[in-house]
């Protein structure tokens, strides 16, 4: 049920740059699509990612990914929105979004403090 469909692209802008991703084909996910466009200020933790807290939860079906790849959207907890821009290992749960399908230059886009990302449909 996680396969992916061409219909479940979004566009992530960062300052100048555009990142296209795919959406998972999942509840979570549909309601995060539902919900764009959105900007919205996501804040820096651990050198590795971004997160913002949605106004709204969102359906979740949360489980430990072992390792999180560069380019990760992922659903911390029901309204915690991550996106990840190293891969790493960890211990937490998460729901997944969907990934960024080239993350080229995606570090060095979001690396830094707190930024402003558009999320929308392609």
């Amino acid at each position: 049920n996680d396969s992916n469909m061409t219909s479940n692209k979004i566009n992530i802008k960062v300052g100048l740059k555009t990142f296209t991703a795919t959406l998972l084909d999942n509840a979570s996910a549909k309601a995060f699509k539902e919900m764009l466009p959105i900007t919205i200020n996501m804040i820096e933790l651990n050198g590795n990612e971004k997160y913002h807290d949605l106004s709204k939860s969102l359906l979740t079906n949360s489980s430990n990914p072992a390792t999180i790849h560069n380019g990760d959207i992922m659903l911390y907890g029901s309204k915690t929105l991550v996106l990840f821009y190293k891969t790493f290992s960890t211990s937490y749960s998460y729901t997944k979004l969907g990934s960024i399908d080239d993350t080229t230059d995606l570090a060095s886009a979001l690396r830094g403090g707190n930024i402003t990302v558009t999320f929308d449909k392609e």
